[in-house]
């Protein structure tokens, strides 16, 4: 028999309760149940736990001295409008480098997504249970085709039938549908792509991409982004290819400013006139003044003199 789990339901009342005992300090009670019925104890409980006091790396249950509610909403509010900007430039990056994808691919043969032949041995070899992973791709990329609503995607299918031309096609990919075909093209084909974007080593390109997949799906999510342990980290170029990689060491790739910096590279390509590298870093130098409880863009990864590099 399964013991019974430890943990018990409590009303909101009682989970503010709880917060106070834990020594949060909290202003307005009411103000204070509203959030938590609004946005939930668990998922506000990822902006108090960087609040609660520490013993070495161990994280204790009651909160650092002067730590308040309105501090975790201020985070809460920070990390959703950071979302929100990321999804902005994660949008115009995956429709950008679908063109590039099918482009570049639908020049070497129109069906280049299902001819394993144009793509990275790799990724085509079969396995002992007679899988690849182009065979899962295909099968994931055909549920989107069979799944769209698209009027395009219908119209090319009553017309002119199955497989779609790849340049159709890939308007059905989500950015890891994207990914994991980009992962699996031969190295001169990714190298052609990545060079567009300043970056000579495709497979480092290949990282950036499976990454940014990562990013997204945290932000699609609704997910705790600020201070988030990356644990799918890009390959970075050398310095020498890419100035502004010496600004990062070891320690700033398990944060997401990396991530972020990334979104910026590739969006003065796509589009040079775009204003999301200013509107974002707007947004950092609204970081909540939380110097109380030790908590500043640090957390995010963010290198010193960051500002003078974010150009």
């Amino acid at each position: 028999m399964q013991p019974p789990h430890p943990k018990i339901w409590l009303s909101f009342d009682q989970q503010l309760e709880l917060l106070k005992t834990r020594g949060l300090h909290i202003s307005d009670d009411a103000k204070a149940t509203e959030y938590l019925a609004r946005i939930g104890y668990y998922r506000l409980s990822g902006y108090f736990y960087a609040m609660r006091e520490r013993n070495g790396n161990i994280i204790g249950d009651h909160f650092k001295s002067g730590a308040g509610f309105q501090d975790a909403v201020l985070l809460y509010i920070f990390d959703k409008k950071l979302r929100l900007l990321v999804l902005d430039a994660l949008e115009r990056i995956e429709i950008a480098l679908r063109v590039d994808v099918s482009h570049h691919l639908g020049r070497l043969d129109k069906f280049a997504y299902r001819n394993p032949d144009l793509l990275h041995h790799s990724f085509s070899k079969t396995t002992s249970d007679q899988h690849s992973r182009h065979t899962d791709w295909l099968n994931k990329h055909e549920q989107l085709i069979k799944r769209s609503k698209e009027e395009f995607i219908l119209h090319n299918k009553v017309k002119y039938g199955l497989p779609l031309p790849i340049w159709v096609a890939c308007e059905v990919w989500d950015f890891g549908c994207l990914s994991t075909l980009f992962g699996g093209m031969k190295e001169n084909d990714q190298d052609a792509v990545a060079q567009k974007y300043g970056i000579r080593n495709g497979r480092i390109f290949a990282s950036w991409l499976r990454s940014l997949n990562y990013l997204r799906n945290i932000c699609a999510h609704h997910s705790r982004l600020w201070n988030r342990n990356i644990t799918v980290q890009p390959k970075l170029p050398p310095a020498s290819d890419t100035a502004w990689v010496g600004i990062f060491g070891e320690k700033h790739k398990a944060r997401c400013f990396l991530l972020l910096y990334l979104c910026r590279h590739l969006l003065k390509v796509i589009n040079p006139q775009s204003s999301w590298p200013q509107r974002m870093k707007q947004h950092l130098s609204d970081f909540p003044d939380l110097t109380h409880l030790g908590l500043n863009l640090k957390g995010m990864g963010v290198p010193d003199d960051w500002e003078n590099h974010w150009a």
